[in-house]
């Protein structure tokens, strides 16, 4: 009684959000990391909408999950149309999947107004698209798309679309939130009159158009719903979807529910982030239990709170997402927490240390020229280092230039000349980019290639900058903040100058060195 089943549509809905577009080898990656957690179903695209996904499904036939249902995703029968000459409907049949999700109208408004038929039509489009699949053996899962905004405007209509899903052999019926705007008393309340009159098991499937998709879905379990459908870091369909990362850590951690089970928990920060790199999409900071912001503590007084008793100031350990507790540096965080971090580096400086009032004077020294060390803490952890004399930088610039034309128009309006020393050893490279600081910054990893060619494997997902004093004008000083990734770990890094293209490059080579010198065993 205690098991939710998890639906996953994150290459199917979650590949209609603006900006994402998998490739079959996406596809095939994310179906194993999705199978390795433990998700039950995997919607992973329609076989009769696009040829990438007709190729998708030929070759995860190759495939051997160990957990997951592979579900491919259609539609019911078109109007006036047997359903054995209705080449999406037989594209799904033939997807070579033991599960099929098929989506159908439960709004009369959606019958009549977009696609141009009758309700009894509809009903029969249901009723013939489903039982043909039963027939065929398949696990089926009905979808019953605008089901709240139906039920809302013709209740009797949507309980209609349901039983007809009911008596053609559908073993879950899902209620779609499609447009979004449901609130979570409306949820509660018709999901409750739903339960009374149909016996198959339900799901829920909702969209965040109004904030509420998480909420919703809570709400659904908390009636009864068996199946949650949703999306790894809620991507989808405009506001997108619900967020898996979200509910699957609540239902676990909150309401006793299984899902992929707790030792399983573990890994889904991991996990979100694995799938933000593929779609190449910054994760969210402040996403709840997998968000780099999610236990970070800023305050003194919170932090304090924390040191002493994690629960203070946090609803469940971070160890239980797999996330990591992180004190931001700041100038509200105090001089302990300023203390810890240097003992992260340095472990035997102590609070009387003369080494502790060295580093607390170029501390103070920074922050005075406008160094921000929030979110840039691996900058702060090479100036430690530095300052300490126990660091030995993996290469040295001997020389950089950097030339930007007016070409402004043009993808290469700079370039750029880059000297490197490695034991000894001199390397020079030139190189085009779109800016000075791309430029820079293709010519620097060119050079250093020759001598760390896994270097490949870093690249930057955010720059920005921001203007410290803007009563200076153009003259003013700016900091300029980079993040980094290696595809497993995101890093910040910070410079500070009047040069924009040296503010740049030094928070690129602190981005760098930090690479190099956590990954210096490949």
């Amino acid at each position: 009684m205690n098991k939710v089943y998890i639906f996953d549509t994150t290459l199917r809905d979650g590949a209609q959000a603006q900006g994402i577009s998998f490739t079959v080898e996406d596809k095939l990656k994310i179906l194993k990391k999705l199978d390795e957690f433990g998700i039950d179903y995997v919607e992973a695209g329609n076989p009769g909408s696009n040829p990438k996904d007709l190729e998708f499904f030929a070759r995860a036939q190759d495939l051997k999950l160990g957990h997951t249902k592979l579900t491919a995703f259609g539609n019911t029968r078109r109007p006036s149309m047997e359903v054995e000459d209705d080449p999406t409907v037989m594209a799904l049949a033939n997807a070579g999947t033991d599960s099929v999700a098929i989506f159908g109208k439960s709004w009369d408004f959606h019958v009549t107004d977009v696609i141009k038929t009758t309700l009894e039509e509809n009903i029969n489009m249901i009723y013939d698209t489903l039982s043909y699949m039963k027939k065929l053996g398949k696990e089926v899962i009905f979808d019953a798309e605008h089901f709240f905004d139906g039920y809302k405007n013709n209740s009797e209509y949507a309980i209609e679309t349901l039983k007809t899903a009911e008596a053609a052999g559908a073993d879950w019926i899902v209620l779609c939130d499609t447009n979004g705007g449901l609130m979570p008393w409306e949820a509660a309340d018709i999901i409750d009159k739903i339960s009374k009159v149909i016996k198959t098991p339900l799901g829920i499937h909702c969209h965040n158009d109004a904030g509420m998709a998480v909420a919703n879905t809570i709400v659904a379990v908390k009636q009864g719903v068996l199946q949650v459908q949703g999306t790894i870091n809620g991507y989808g369909e405009r506001c997108g979807n619900t967020n898996l990362c979200t509910v699957i850590p609540n239902l676990e951690l909150k309401m006793e529910k299984t899902t992929v089970g707790k030792e399983r928990l573990v890994e889904i920060t991991e996990l979100s982030r694995y799938i933000n790199e593929i779609t190449n999409i910054m994760p969210n900071d402040r996403d709840p239990y997998v968000g780099a912001s999610a236990f970070t503590h800023k305050g003194g007084m919170h932090i304090d709170g924390v040191q002493k008793n994690p629960k203070s100031f946090e609803h469940v350990s971070p160890e239980d997402v797999g996330n990591t507790r992180n004190f931001a540096m700041s100038e509200v965080a105090g001089r302990s927490t300023i203390l810890k971090k240097i003992q992260k580096v340095a472990p035997w400086v102590t609070k009387d240390s003369e080494e502790t009032k060295d580093l607390m004077d170029k501390i103070k020294e920074l922050e005075h020229q406008g160094y921000v060390f929030e979110g840039a803490e691996v900058s702060f952890e090479l100036m430690v280092m530095k300052t300490l004399g126990n660091f030995k930088p993996m290469f040295q610039v001997k020389d950089f230039k950097a030339i930007c034309d007016d070409n402004w128009g043009e993808d290469n309006s700079a370039s750029s000349i880059v000297k490197v020393q490695v034991d000894g050893v001199e390397e020079i490279t030139a190189a085009e980019g779109n800016g000075p600081v791309n430029a820079l910054d293709k010519a620097l990893r060119k050079a250093l290639e020759v001598f760390y060619p896994h270097i490949r494997k870093m690249r930057l997902v955010d720059y920005k900058v921001r203007v410290l004093n803007t009563n200076t004008a153009t003259k003013s000083k700016v900091r300029v903040h980079i993040e980094s990734t290696d595809g497993k770990d995101v890093w910040g890094t910070v410079g500070v100058s009047t040069n924009i293209i040296e503010a740049s490059w030094v928070a690129l080579i602190d981005s760098i060195e930090y690479f190099l010198y956590s990954h210096k065993s490949e």
